[in-house]
């Protein structure tokens, strides 16, 4: 088993590390564009084997996707983030094109790969790589939204004052700070509506801060987070590579689910060996519809912009 990180940076090297602590696979290839990068965070990593107990064979290349041949998963990562001045048609413009470019490196010598996406705005970018591999639609996945959902987790358990294991609470949508909608209504904990301890005026203000989670972030840390989304790549490439069928809420392909087509955007699905394999239905009320078609709106509105990009 061979899974691969393209992107060396803050997110792909946490994902990385988790992969490799986890032995999800034997050997981890990590690429990155930036000369002896990943080759310097491979061998960091690799440094670690023995304290912590792993034996994954970590590998590190600049740009030479001959090393990922026979990856089972490839993981995403690369681009830029957002700058202060920066148009979203400019972020769309330049990560389109590492994107792009990335994914076709990776299935000229891995075919059978399945994709995940984390690279930012990333439901647009899981559409992209979705049109642009031609890949069967399970194998192509974006893992927004189970990090918006342990966000949203995190948040109710300090409301509640309670472990967010206890809790189980579902993000959906766009994975952007105005598209994202946590499903307050469904979250419980240990079984019981998490309505029953809050009161609608908490729960809104736990909803308002999951969705400027990411936001709040990079406030406070003046970039973008990357433990919890490092965490959540690999959390998604467990479940694959260990057949799990877990539950997730991941971006994915939708044909007429949820009211929407054409679209790739967050909805709860079973993962496993074989990428994506069915797409949940929560039954969304009226509102949560709405909201739902608003924030497909708005990816949508997002994905137009490709086509009028040369890439």
């Amino acid at each position: 088993m061979k899974v691969t990180v393209v992107g060396a940076g803050a997110v792909g090297a946490t994902c990385a590390d988790n992969i490799a602590r986890k032995q999800l696979c034997d050997e981890l290839v990590i690429v990155d564009i930036k000369e002896g990068f990943a080759e310097g965070k491979a061998m960091d990593l690799s440094q670690t084997a023995q304290i912590e107990g792993f034996d994954t064979k970590i590998t590190g290349s600049t740009n030479d996707y001959t090393k990922t041949a026979g990856s089972s998963v490839a993981v995403i990562t690369s681009g830029i983030p957002r700058k202060p001045g920066m148009t979203r048609e400019e972020l769309i413009g330049i990560n389109a094109g590492i994107v792009k470019t990335v994914t076709q490196n990776i299935l000229a010598h891995s075919p059978e790969c399945i994709i995940i996406i984390i690279s930012n705005p990333m439901d647009t970018m899981t559409y992209l790589a979705l049109k642009e591999s031609g890949l069967p639609k399970h194998r192509i996945i974006g893992m927004g939204g189970i990090l918006d959902s342990a966000r949203f987790r995190y948040f109710l358990s300090q409301a509640m004052n309670c472990s967010p294991n206890d809790l189980q609470a579902t993000v959906v949508g766009g994975h952007g700070d105005t598209t994202m909608i946590p499903l307050t209504r469904l979250a419980t904990y240990c079984g019981t509506p998490a309505a029953n301890y809050l009161s609608a005026e908490a729960l809104a203000k736990v909803a308002a801060d999951t969705m400027v989670g990411g936001a709040t972030l990079t406030g406070l840390l003046g970039t973008s987070a990357w433990y919890a989304p490092g965490a959540a790549g690999a959390a998604l490439v467990e479940a694959i590579v260990r057949d799990e069928k877990k539950m997730m809420p991941c971006c994915v392909s939708l044909e007429g689910e949820y009211g929407q087509s054409d679209i790739c955007i967050g909805v709860p699905v079973i993962i496993g060996r074989n990428g994506w394999e069915k797409i949940v239905d929560y039954k969304l009320d009226e509102e949560e519809q709405a909201a739902f078609n608003k924030s497909a709106d708005a990816v949508r509105s997002m994905n137009s912009v490709l086509a009028t990009l040369e890439i």
